[in-house]
């Protein structure tokens, strides 16, 4: 896996949204909800001290600020949740993802951060090493000049860790500043399109019932066209019996005329 670049402290090399547990202190066993939804999760790359941190802010509450070690290691647990441990935090962190998929990114996140992390401790040695060995090498040349220097340089040496710890102090509080931020601007965002989801599903709702309505209406419709349909069904009936009848009494007639005919011929016969 190759290391992840160092991109500045300002800017998250990857982020995403979960549900923050911690591990419950008193028994160890149960998860403590950090957070009361979902919030953003971010890794970022500190490069005043060359570290990797997980960082997640509710509002204007820090609930994850993780540097991430390579010892460290982080275990997925179900098809949505993973966790892990840090001992600097004295704490267990889990997360709740809202799909497997984004689970799985951020475990791979996690083993590129903590292979960049590996990868940044060994160069770091490696440069104490050598910063050492050159330090021994002028100390064997004038080591009475070197042990005169640090008698007479222990005030400034003082000094100049007081000085390292409120830099890093301050460049601590900075970073939080900005995640504060970051994390202020996307919960802006998100309220906006929470906002707009709302008002579409409003107008949604209003076409729908418009369109139940209106499919009631047609349905009403229908069953009086279907009720018409049957009333004019049963006159036709009635018209069709009238016509049967009137066709009898027309064969009727003619019958009675033929016979008429009939019985006056006889009776022009017998009178001649």
């Amino acid at each position: 896996i190759s290391p992840v670049p160092p991109y500045s402290r300002e800017q998250p090399i990857f982020t995403t949204r979960a549900h923050v547990f911690q591990i419950d202190p008193s028994t160890k066993k149960n998860w403590v909800p950090a957070s009361k939804q979902a919030v953003t999760v971010s890794y970022f790359y500190d490069s005043t001290r060359n570290s990797y941190r997980i960082i997640s802010v509710d509002g204007a509450k820090v609930i994850i600020n993780s540097t991430i070690t390579p010892n460290m290691t982080f275990t997925k647990t179900s098809q949505k949740f993973g966790q892990w441990a840090d001992s600097r935090a004295n704490t267990v962190f889990g997360l709740g993802f809202p799909s497997e998929q984004q689970l799985t990114k951020f475990a791979e996140k996690f083993q590129e951060v903590k292979e960049a992390a590996k990868l940044a401790r060994d160069r770091s040695q490696e440069k104490i090493e050598t910063s050492s060995n050159h330090s021994q090498e002028s100390g064997r040349e004038t080591p009475s000049s070197t042990r005169a220097s640090s008698v007479n340089g222990t005030d400034d040496e003082k000094a100049s860790h007081g000085g390292s710890a409120e830099a890093h102090l301050k460049s601590e509080n900075d970073k939080l500043k900005i995640a504060l931020a970051q994390s202020s601007s996307n919960v802006k965002k998100w309220e906006t399109e929470l906002q707009t989801l709302r008002e579409s599903n409003a107008r949604l709702s209003t076409a729908l019932q418009e369109s139940a309505a209106s499919i009631e209406h047609w349905k009403k419709q229908f069953s009086a066209c279907k009720e018409e349909n049957d009333q004019l069904r049963g006159k036709i009936e009635e018209l069709e019996e009238q016509c049967n009848e009137i066709n009898k009494e027309k064969e009727r007639n003619a019958q009675l005329s033929r016979r008429l005919q009939e019985l006056e011929t006889e009776l022009q016969d017998k009178e001649l």
